[in-house]
């Protein structure tokens, strides 16, 4: 598995925007910086705080603009965890990826990867004879914190 690094995914997706005709701006600067270095989904909302503390205030609307372009390019993966909030994490170029638990108390999401399920995906894909695009696994539960 290719090691990940921010640069690839933001030098990626600023490629694909550019050929898709969108113009350069300091929304978008901005988004795809902060989303870069996260180490998982984030909701607009969350950018749009984190964007804020971090003195890149940027309009909320061009927040979801870019992205909605993000999405449109599978350029990001929109990730549902069952709170109806939506949120987004990068579409790496070379298909890592990662999964979810989330506290059904707290509300707490931390990603993590298991070699062994993406195996056993595979096989049932390969069971099934249907080829699985994509996919993203949301484990409920309660965290470790919430039980004690």
């Amino acid at each position: 598995m290719p090691k990940r690094t921010p640069d690839s995914w933001r030098e990626h997706a600023e490629r694909a925007l550019r050929d898709a005709g969108y113009h350069r701006g300091g929304a978008r600067e901005a988004v795809l910086g902060l989303l870069a270095d996260q180490a998982c989904a984030l909701s607009a909302q969350e950018i749009d705080d984190r964007l804020r503390a971090g003195d890149r205030a940027v309009g909320r609307a061009s927040v979801y603009r870019v992205l909605e372009q993000l999405a449109e390019l599978k350029l990001v993966m929109r990730v549902e965890v069952g709170d109806g909030i939506a949120r987004y994490e990068p579409n790496r170029p070379g298909g890592e990826h990662h999964h979810h638990v989330v506290c059904d108390t707290c509300g707490q999401i931390e990603p993590f990867e298991d070699p062994d399920l993406e195996l056993a995906i595979h096989r049932l894909s390969s069971r099934l004879r249907f080829d699985v695009g994509e996919h993203d696994v949301v484990l409920r539960g309660e965290c470790r914190a919430c039980r004690s």
